[in-house]
C-alpha cells in the first residue's frame, strides 16, 4: 500500500533561506520504508555544523555516507522520542562519527546530553529549541528552529494526523493538550516536518494542521474518544526496539 511512496525513495533536500542574511539552512529529509520513518539532516551549510533528528539503525549507512559526501560535521544525534517501531540509529552514529547522542530528560533513556524544556542543541549559527510535547509517550519533544520557520514534530504531530497514545504511558488528553499548546502557538507559517508518514505527504506547516488535520480540529473530549477508540495493532518490533531505544540504539554498553 505504500509502493508509491517508497518507490520514490524519498530524499528532499531543501535550502531554506533564513531571516538573517548571513545564515544558510540545509535541510535533508530522509525515508525509512519498514516503518515509514523520516530521519532529518539538517546543517548550517557555511560552517557544516549538522544534526540528525531520529535516525534509523538499518539506514545508518545510508545516512553516514550522506554526511560524508556533503562534508557535514555532526554536533548532535537526537531523537525526539524512544521509539518503539524500529532502532534507532543514533548509537551507530555516535560510534562511527563520536558525536553526542541527545534525548528527553522525561523519556528515562540514556544518551551523552538529556534534554529539558528549553534548552538548544546548537549547531554553527542556528539552534533547535526544545518543547516538551508528551502524550505518545511521556517524554517526546518537538524540535522548533530558532527563527521558528520549522519544527520536527517527532510523533507527537503528524501530517493530517499524530500519533497514537495506547502504550508506553501515552495518554491522549496530554497529547492534545501538548499540539495545542506546544505547536499550534507557533507562527502559522511554520513548516512541519513529522516523524512518520503514511500517506505519501513530506511536509505541511501550523495553519494546514490547525485548519484541516481531522483529530486536531475536535475537542478535546472527542479527540479522547477517537483515540481511546482506534483499535491498532501492537507495534511488531516493540519488545525489541523499547529496550535497545533506552540505550538509544547503541549496542556496546562499553561505547
Amino acid at each position: 500500500m505504500f509502493s508509491r511512496h517508497v518507490s520514490r525513495a524519498v530524499a528532499i533536500a531543501r535550502s531554506v533561506a533564513t531571516g538573517a542574511a548571513d545564515r544558510k539552512l540545509l535541510l535533508r529529509q530522509l525515508f525509512e520504508p519498514a516503518s515509514c520513518t523520516y530521519t532529518y539532516v539538517i546543517a548550517d551549510a557555511r560552517s557544516r555544523d549538522a544534526v540528525v533528528i531520529d535516525p534509523v539503525l538499518e539506514t545508518a549507512p545510508r545516512d553516514l555516507r550522506l554526511l560524508r559526501e556533503l562534508r557535514l560535521r555532526v554536533r548532535w544525534a537526537v531523537n525526539t522520542h524512544v521509539h518503539a517501531d524500529h532502532v534507532t540509529g543514533s548509537g551507530a552514529l555516535r560510534l562511527a562519527l563520536s558525536c553526542p547522542t541527545a534525548i528527553s530528560g522525561a523519556s528515562g533513556a540514556r544518551a551523552d546530553r538529556l534534554l529539558g524544556e528549553g534548552e538548544e542543541l546548537r549547531f554553527g549559527a542556528f539552534a533547535l529549541q526544545v518543547r516538551p510535547t508528551p502524550g505518545h509517550t511521556p517524554g517526546c519533544i518537538t524540535l522548533v528552529l530558532d527563527d521558528q520557520s520549522a519544527a520536527f514534530t517527532g510523533d507527537a504531530l503528524l501530517i493530517r494526523g499524530c500519533g497514537r497514545t495506547d502504550f508506553q504511558q501515552g495518554c491522549p488528553r496530554t497529547l492534545y493538550r501538548s499540539i495545542h499548546e506546544q505547536i499550534f502557538t507557533l507562527p502559522e507559517s511554520c513548516h512541519i516536518y513529522p516523524g512518520h508518514d503514511y500517506c505519501g505527504h513530506t511536509v505541511s506547516t501550523v495553519g494546514e494542521e490547525k485548519r484541516l488535520n481531522p483529530r486536531l480540529t475536535l475537542s478535546e473530549d472527542e479527540f479522547v474518544r477517537v483515540m481511546d477508540g482506534l483499535g491498532l495493532p501492537r507495534p511488531k518490533l516493540m519488545d525489541v526496539a523499547v529496550p535497545a531505544n533506552l540505550r538509544c540504539g547503541i549496542q556496546d554498553d562499553a561505547a
